[in-house]
């Protein structure tokens, strides 16, 4: 059974199963969707499993979250992720929010719908203090979802390649 987290007008947010393979190497394959992210595009469903498995199960078991596939209502299909994550690289050890979308879905306002709803879901049930979002500097929509999110700027840092800039939410 799929363990629901919350739902929209337009969504429903819950945890990755396996199954969701198909639609997550749709959206992690995608060199547009992936061009600020730092990550690799996926090359196989087979990759696609490995991050559902050890990535986001794992840490749902870990620490009770991780990012959730993003189903459009209207279709069941999965389009991407929204939701938090426990970053543990040198530059943070802090949640952060993080949201991939097929680019058929930007500007639609699917990420701050669904980062609303994230936010209002931690507010209730998960004992955060703060929630961190980092953006390469280049990547003004995902900036500006942010600020609609309520996140203020806290500062700027360089990892790899990228130039990015800080936000954050107090809860």
């Amino acid at each position: 059974m799929t363990k629901i987290i919350t739902e929209t007008e337009r969504l429903i947010i819950r945890e990755f199963t396996l199954e969701d393979a198909e639609d997550v190497f749709m959206f992690n394959s995608n060199n547009e969707v992936n061009r600020f992210t730092g990550d690799d595009c996926l090359k196989s469903i087979e990759d696609a499993k490995k991050i559902i498995r050890e990535i986001w199960l794992y840490e749902y078991q870990k620490y009770g979250y991780a990012r959730w596939a993003t189903e459009l209502k209207e279709t069941g299909k999965v389009i991407g992720f929204t939701g938090f994550k426990f970053e543990t690289r040198s530059t943070v050890q802090a949640t952060d929010i993080g949201y991939r979308f097929l680019p058929e879905y930007w500007g639609q306002g699917l990420a701050t719908e669904s980062g609303l709803a994230c936010i209002e879901y931690a507010k209730k049930h998960m004992s955060l203090e703060q929630i961190l979002g980092d953006v390469v500097v280049d990547n003004t929509g995902s900036s500006n979802v942010l600020k609609k999110l309520g996140f203020s700027y806290h500062s700027q840092y360089q990892e790899l390649d990228f130039i990015l800039n800080r936000y954050e939410l107090i809860l």
